[in-house]
């Protein structure tokens, strides 16, 4: 019976250990916010930045699993090359060493306080990122108290002798210890839990530090499965940075293999206690590591380019490009997919109205079919992006990410309708013209031109504005717009002037060029709607 208690209140631990870890890491990503697509946008061809970014982000994530399968997913939508994550991948080594280090210190007594803090922000204060801190406080404080409850539960296994020769073999059979951890941490996706759970039986003097290393470089290679699962159906670098994950935790592994015993003996000299130890071999063995590949990250890169060469696509079907659904677990790298999307969204629709013009005076009617046709990705790309960004919920967004949302969904709302007055209204006067066979007179030509050209200065103003945030920049489009309406009117004046003045081709055109001049004065009044959103949310302070 008490075995069976012990047993279970040792799985109990574990469980609470692991959803500690989840609570904690979910609560520092809906504090962080914007700051992790912040820290994103530091990878820069620096490498020292990237492994800097990789340390922060994964502290955010709590986990070195859940930041590879991030660059992965990034690979694969085309946020970020293959190159720029070899120096993350390491940075996330060193930052999960930071969970461990907190573990290592008995501060378990504190669990219940620490938990009591974290539950008082969570449900006194109102703002949303003090939620989600008080959310963070409370998962370190389930990560306490787990190793408490596994501190109890595993003082009887001192008097187990097949538990005490299991632990032996870790020490004298360092393979064995490397594979059996490995294979632990696979299972439950989280090398900061395996080494948690060595530090815990640390603290009740059931291994010593030569028992406690190979677990350490067991968990570093069993937290590479998440990422290589991830990566099979991704793009190739998707497969590259799963690999590369995997070569360097390998590489560091079997470099201090044959110095296990002076390794455990550098790292006595660092702390008293055996907990301590565990945390400083961690620590000691990832920094080590990243600075020794730091250096060769573009060999690596070389070397496993070659290993996965680029394959040519086997399908043209045009769809999102990096709507990722893994992405939508971290709200602020959503927001950043489905930007990403909208501005390809984008794209498109601004060479939908730079080869309206053409279409409309030249009377191609292969141009104009080609412009119709870009009006169903157009429509796509809007179903797409919509329904990606309704899967995120409002708790989970905050207050700044909410707005980010809506102003996305102005973006692709208004988009969309531009892409239909170009489809159906712009498109169909093309062909109209081009049925009657008519042209449009010298001077009424270079209106329509001029007008078209403002219209499109205006988009890649709008486009600006939105992808940068910029208030400075949309007011201007706002400005641009009431310039563009008069303009509008004062073309419209002119044509009548010269349908007065008995201008043949004023007469044989004049239906088709007034539609023209408002439904391009129509697509400016969508622009400017894009950017409403923008303009009516207040900057954070």
């Amino acid at each position: 019976m008490s075995e069976n208690l012990t047993l279970f209140n040792l799985f109990g631990g574990v469980f609470i250990l692991l959803y500690g870890i989840k609570l904690a890491g979910d609560g520092l990503q809906g504090w962080a916010g914007e700051r992790i697509k912040t820290a994103l946008e530091t990878m820069t061809k620096n490498r020292f930045a990237s492994l800097f970014t990789g340390v922060v982000i994964t502290f955010l994530l709590q986990s070195s699993s859940a930041t590879t399968v991030t660059m992965v997913s990034l690979i694969d939508s085309g946020l970020i090359s293959f190159s720029q994550t070899l120096g993350v991948i390491l940075g996330a080594d060193i930052g999960t060493t930071i969970t461990v280090q907190l573990i290592s210190f008995k501060i378990y007594d504190l669990a219940l306080l620490i938990c009591g803090v974290g539950l008082a922000l969570m449900f006194i204060t109102k703002d949303q990122q003090r939620k989600h801190l008080g959310q963070a406080i409370l998962g370190f404080g389930l990560i306490f108290l787990a190793i408490k409850v596994m501190l109890e539960a595993m003082s009887p296994l001192k008097d187990s002798a097949l538990f005490q020769e299991i632990l032996k073999a870790s020490g004298s059979y360092p393979l064995t210890g490397i594979l059996f951890s490995a294979l632990l941490t696979a299972l439950i996706h989280s090398s900061a839990a395996t080494i948690g759970i060595a530090i815990t039986l640390s603290m009740s003097g059931l291994i010593g530090i030569d028992a406690a290393i190979p677990i350490v470089l067991g968990a570093n290679i069993g937290t590479c499965a998440t990422a290589l699962m991830a990566s099979f159906r991704s793009s190739v670098d998707a497969k590259r940075a799963a690999t590369a994950n995997v070569l360097f935790k390998v590489i560091g592994t079997l470099l201090i293999l044959p110095f296990l015993g002076p390794f455990a003996d550098l790292v006595r000299l660092t702390a008293a206690e055996t907990a301590r130890q565990i945390a400083n071999a961690h620590t000691i063995f990832n920094i080590a590591l990243a600075l020794l590949l730091l250096p060769f990250t573009g060999v690596f890169a070389r070397l496993i380019e070659k290993w996965f060469p680029e394959k040519e696509a086997a399908s043209d079907e045009f769809k999102p490009k990096y709507l990722n659904p893994a992405m939508l677990k971290t709200p602020a790298l959503a927001l950043a997919q489905a930007t990403r999307e909208a501005l390809r969204m984008a794209e498109i629709v601004q060479d939908m109205l730079k080869m309206s013009l053409p279409a409309l005076m030249e009377c191609n009617l292969e141009l104009i079919e080609k412009v119709e046709n870009m009006d169903d990705r157009v429509d796509l790309l809007d179903r797409g992006i919509r329904f990606y960004l309704t899967q995120l919920g409002k708790e989970q967004l905050g207050h700044e990410g909410a707005n980010h949302q809506m102003e996305i969904l102005a973006a692709i709302s208004n988009l969309e309708s531009i892409g239909d007055v170009v489809d159906k209204n712009l498109m169909e006067l093309a062909r109209k013209k081009a049925r009657k066979c008519v042209h449009f007179s010298a001077e009424g030509h270079k209106d329509i031109v001029d007008l078209h050209a403002r219209v499109m200065e205006n988009l890649e103003l709008a486009m600006s504005a939105f992808t940068t945030r910029d208030r400075d920049i949309a007011e201007r489009v706002l400005r641009n717009k009431a310039r563009i309406r008069d303009l509008e009117r004062e073309y419209y004046r002119r044509h009548i002037e010269r349908l007065e003045s008995g201008l043949s081709e004023s007469f044989e055109t004049s239906s088709i060029h007034l539609d023209v001049l408002t439904n391009l004065k129509r697509i400016n009044t969508h622009l400017t709607s894009i950017l409403y959103p923008l303009l009516d949310n207040k900057p954070s302070q």
